[in-house]
């Protein structure tokens, strides 16, 4: 039985650094043995079928492979089919009535609870805000991500540390529930 997964890649193709091919990267992941291959946007996404591993072993593969073949690391965080749709479907923001440069999800390569964030003071960036969830944290924008003063904060260091996180924009947040759907 395969299982359909998006592989998340942090940090590539940014500004003519870390530079990975999508056509490459797809030749990769067939290499590696999944099917189903398919790149989205130039910025990081990957979606495959694959019948063996899980969620880490794949992404431990992946960015072991990446390494391997681009000579650089890539940190790689790998979701089904089944936790990108609750992921979407657990919005706490009106997804629907706000466009997609203003809600996004950074994913977590593993559980975050509330203690990690208490040291940013969630009023004094209003209107923008913040909600977490499953190894995710929903971010309101409305002004964008890149204008956003409370996306700087939540990206600190010493806030993710020990910690792959990676963010993606509404429209690719709904793209990848689709792409995985079996």
């Amino acid at each position: 039985m395969t299982t359909k997964y998006a592989a998340l890649l942090r940090g590539i193709n940014v500004g003519g650094a870390r530079k990975v091919p999508m056509a490459d990267l797809r030749a990769l992941l067939e290499g590696l043995g999944h099917d189903a291959v398919r790149t989205h946007l130039q910025s990081g996404q990957a979606v495959f079928a694959s019948g063996h591993g899980d969620e880490e072993s794949l992404a431990a593969e992946l960015t072991r492979a990446i390494e391997e073949r681009f000579g650089f690391a890539v940190d790689v965080i790998v979701r089904d089919h089944a936790y990108l749709q609750a992921v979407a479907e657990a919005c706490p923001f009106p997804a629907a009535e706000l466009e997609a440069r203003q809600l996004h999800v950074t994913y977590f390569s593993a559980p975050v609870d509330e203690e990690r964030f208490e040291a940013i003071d969630g009023p004094a960036f209003r209107p923008e805000e913040f909600r977490l969830g499953d190894r995710a944290l929903y971010l309101y924008a409305p002004d964008g991500l890149g204008r956003s003063k409370l996306a700087e904060s939540l990206a600190r260091p010493r806030v993710n540390k020990g910690l792959i996180a990676t963010t993606r924009n509404w429209n690719t947040v709904v793209k990848l529930v689709e792409l995985t759907t079996p």
